[in-house]
Order: C-alpha cells, then sequence, then structure tokens
C-alpha cells in the first residue's frame, strides 16, 4: 500500500513528487480543513494527493477529524466509531482519539457511538493511509453521516468547532463531486458546489444539490465550513479539480474530485 500512495503523489495528474511533513518547532500550521475525494486510489488517489501533499507541508496536527458520507445506509444518523476503537488498514493500526470523540458526543445529541455505520463504508477508510503514510500514527475521529441535511450540518458543525477550539485539529471533509455526466457538463456542475465551498457558503452548496449536482458528501463538507466559521476566519485554496475522465480517457459518463484546503488567515 505504501507503495500505491506514493504513486498518487506521484502521478501525472498529483503533486509529481513525494511530500515532507514539516518538522515540528518550524511556525504555527495554518491549515484546519480540508476537502478529499474518495474514489479509490486509481482514479481520485492522484486529487486527494495534493491536500494531503499540501497537509504535510504544514506540519503535524494533534489529531484529525475525518467526516465522511453514508453510502450504505447502514447505522444512526450520525455514526462516531467506537471510543476505544482501533482502525486497521494494510499500513498498520490507528488508534481512536476517544476523548475528543467523547467531548463530541456530549457536544451534540445527533451524534451516536455506532459502528455499522462504518462497515463496507469507503469514504473515511480511503483517508487514513494517506494519513499514515505522512504521520506513521495519526489519532483519528471517524463520522460517517447518514443525514445530510442543513441543519443536521450546521448543529454537528458548531459542535465540532466547540469542541476543537482548544485543539490543533484537521476537519477533513470526504466528498466525490457530480456523478456519471459527461465530463464538460460535470466541469460546470462541479463549478458551483467549488464556488460555494471556496466562498464558504453551506446554503449555497446545499442549493446546487438541490438543483442536480451529485455530489455524495454535501454533508460532511458543510459541516467543516460551519465549524471553521466559527473557529475563525479562514480562506479555500483549490488545489486540484478533475474527473475520472482525466484518468481514464472515457469522458462520456466521469465522476468529479476535487481537493480544497482551508487556511487560517
Amino acid at each position: 500500500m505504501t507503495r500505491q500512495i506514493e504513486e498518487c503523489f506521484k502521478h501525472r495528474l498529483g503533486p509529481g513528487y513525494l511530500p515532507k511533513v514539516k518538522p515540528v518547532g518550524e511556525g504555527a500550521r495554518k491549515i484546519r480543513g480540508l476537502v478529499s475525494p474518495h474514489a479509490g486510489y486509481m482514479y481520485s488517489g492522484p486529487v486527494a494527493a495534493h491536500g494531503y501533499c499540501k497537509l504535510a507541508e504544514d506540519g503535524t496536527p494533534s489529531v484529525f477529524v475525518i467526516l465522511g458520507p453514508n453510502h450504505t445506509g447502514l447505522g444512526s444518523g450520525i455514526s462516531m466509531y467506537p471510543l476505544e476503537g482501533v482502525w486497521k488498514t494494510p499500513l498498520g493500526n490507528v488508534e481512536v482519539d476517544s476523548q475528543t470523540c467523547k467531548r463530541i458526543v456530549e457536544a451534540s445529541n445527533l451524534v451516536d457511538i455506532d459502528e455499522r455505520g462504518h462497515i463496507y463504508e469507503h469514504s473515511v477508510e480511503v483517508q487514513i493511509p494517506f494519513l499514515q503514510y505522512l504521520y506513521g500514527s495519526p489519532r483519528i475521529v471517524p463520522i460517517c453521516m447518514l443525514m445530510q441535511d442543513l441543519e443536521t450540518s450546521r448543529e454537528l458543525g458548531e459542535a465540532l468547532a466547540t469542541v476543537l477550539r482548544d485543539v490543533d485539529a484537521v476537519i477533513i471533509a470526504s466528498t466525490d463531486l457530480n456523478h456519471y455526466e459527461p465530463h464538460d457538463r460535470t466541469l460546470r456542475k462541479d463549478k458551483l458546489v467549488i464556488d460555494a465551498i471556496l466562498r464558504m457558503d453551506e446554503e449555497a452548496l446545499f442549493k446546487a444539490v438541490d438543483e442536480g449536482v451529485s455530489m455524495c458528501g454535501p454533508g460532511p463538507v458543510a459541516t467543516m465550513i460551519v465549524a471553521l466559521k466559527t473557529l475563525g476566519h479562514f480562506e479555500g485554496i483549490l488545489l486540484s479539480h478533475k474527473t475520472s475522465g482525466d484518468v481514464t480517457g472515457d469522458y462520456s459518463a466521469v465522476v468529479g474530485y476535487a481537493s480544497i484546503a482551508f487556511e487560517r488567515v
């Protein structure tokens, strides 16, 4: 798997080099949020690599809150991985940050400790090997969102902000963009949601989805936006935007992918 992750970084659509994590003590970190795709390493991995490259060069956060959409329908509306849980990947085990998880559950009545939401779900798990490659043994908070409406996203985002105010955390929102339409149409539709994300406008994001942009993770992205707006002033930076057609050469029915970082200003 290490080779697979490195191929994402070195891919023609990726950053083109292997990142180095900025040593502790060489300046304060700026990145607090990251939008990252989850289609799979051969399709969206190079786009995701842009975000993780930027993250590495920003330093080492103490915890990563990973928000992903629930594609399976299993589990609670908002499912958090068990507090004492360990996430196993081919690169080893990653501990769940039980203290941060517990504080989030206490801050929001929406969040249930429920492993079922993570069974067979890929949106969170594909992010973790990138973090392991960069940081070795990162501490994570995995949250899977079946409920993806504006009200839920705002409530969860405010809860995250309350918990993370004094924590050196990064919120990773896992999502792919428009699904299974021609390349040019997908680029136009993707632009609607990307512009809303860069403006940090969660209402415009949901409006675009309601009007036909078939991104799968508006809830995680909106939750991240709300949390960041509560935590301070941040600027979104579009690092990469591609489609599956850019990888396969088949532009007839593609999926859009974007990597977006949010830095403190």
